[in-house]
């Protein structure tokens, strides 16, 4: 956005400040607001993301090139496939589904959502809406921008693939609101995880007391500082993505679902639940052993992959180094 400015760790840092003091509202009132907000952006963001990506054509792609001078770099039209090109790597593969899951996986945040609804019968009814919603925008999205910059010129985030600096910046900007937003978002839930926990019973978790703020401010800032150096210190993005996706998607949008099902069903009809309720007892109980196993594929095979595709990287000097003032801007 300010071809590079201020070095990357200065920026990180006013980032770090700027979320820090945006997390600070102790409910979900005031940060639903900013969910407003950031959703709007983010609609912006990503459907001039596809607007520019049409513009510019296939041709226009960043990196595109017919004669590239480095051997190794992608050439050639863009390769729009169906299934995965042949020579695709088990690692490849299962890290590009580690990614694509992370995106769609926030269960986590859902009870605590649900604790602060006026309503909470309403739930339901709101995440079908928000899921269909997301699914319908970033298939569309995703779909029209893959089929622009192709198999060798997709990046992420995808606003890298496009070519043209402005029609990259634009498009980005509406972001940024929303990358706020989001380190808000986890920021104040891991808080709240360990705010509830401390003074569960005692005044402090609902007035507003000098200790209660102190504490959540504080809480908030050690989360902060932890980011900060975790973000400095891992120098790539993707593969991140990839191993979260594996460690914490794997229990929190798979497992733990699966085995709240079975919990919640046991306690609503008793033992033997599953044949009490005939086929709809026996079809759920299919559906989330699957689901339960797919979370152990990914919390093991993902793993795994996640680790190797980091080697890997490291053994092409794919990475940058630890605390550089190097730029990582798109």
């Amino acid at each position: 956005m300010t071809n590079h400015s201020v070095c990357t760790i200065g920026f990180s840092a006013i980032m770090t400040v700027i979320t820090w003091i945006c997390s600070l509202p102790r409910t979900f009132d005031t940060l639903s607001k900013l969910a407003t907000v950031s959703a709007f952006f983010t609609f912006i963001s990503v459907l001039l993301a596809a607007i520019f990506a049409g513009v510019e054509g296939k041709t226009g792609t960043a990196g595109y090139t017919l004669d590239p001078s480095d051997p190794m770099a992608p050439s050639g039209a863009p390769l729009v496939l169906i299934v995965p090109a042949a020579g695709t790597t088990f690692v490849n593969g299962l890290s590009a589904f580690l990614n694509i899951s992370y995106t769609f996986v926030g269960q986590i945040a859902l009870p605590s959502f649900i604790a602060e609804m006026k309503n909470p019968a309403d739930f339901p009814k709101a995440l079908w809406a928000i899921t269909i919603a997301e699914v319908i925008l970033f298939s569309l999205v995703g779909a029209v921008v893959y089929a622009y910059t192709g198999t060798q010129y997709n990046t992420a985030p995808a606003f890298g693939s496009l070519g043209n600096p402005k029609y990259k910046k634009v498009a980005f900007s509406f972001m940024i609101p929303t990358l706020i937003f989001l380190g808000v978002l986890y920021a104040s839930l891991s808080a709240r995880f360990i705010f509830f926990r401390l003074f569960e019973g005692t005044r402090h978790k609902g007035n507003h007391t000098v200790i209660g703020w102190a504490s959540w401010a504080g809480i908030l800032g050690i989360t902060w500082i932890l980011a900060f150096i975790i973000a400095e210190v891992i120098p790539f993005f993707s593969d991140l993505l990839s191993l979260m996706s594996s460690l914490f998607d794997s229990f929190f949008g798979f497992i733990f679902w699966g085995m709240a099902y079975f919990r919640m069903r046991e306690a609503d009809y008793g033992p033997g639940w599953y044949t009490k309720r005939g086929i709809r007892g026996l079809w759920g109980t299919a559906l989330n052993v699957v689901i339960i196993l797919i979370g152990l594929f990914m919390l093991t095979a993902g793993t795994y992959a996640s680790v190797d595709s980091i080697v890997l990287g490291y053994q092409v000097a794919a990475f940058g180094g630890a605390f550089t003032c190097v730029s990582n801007g798109l």
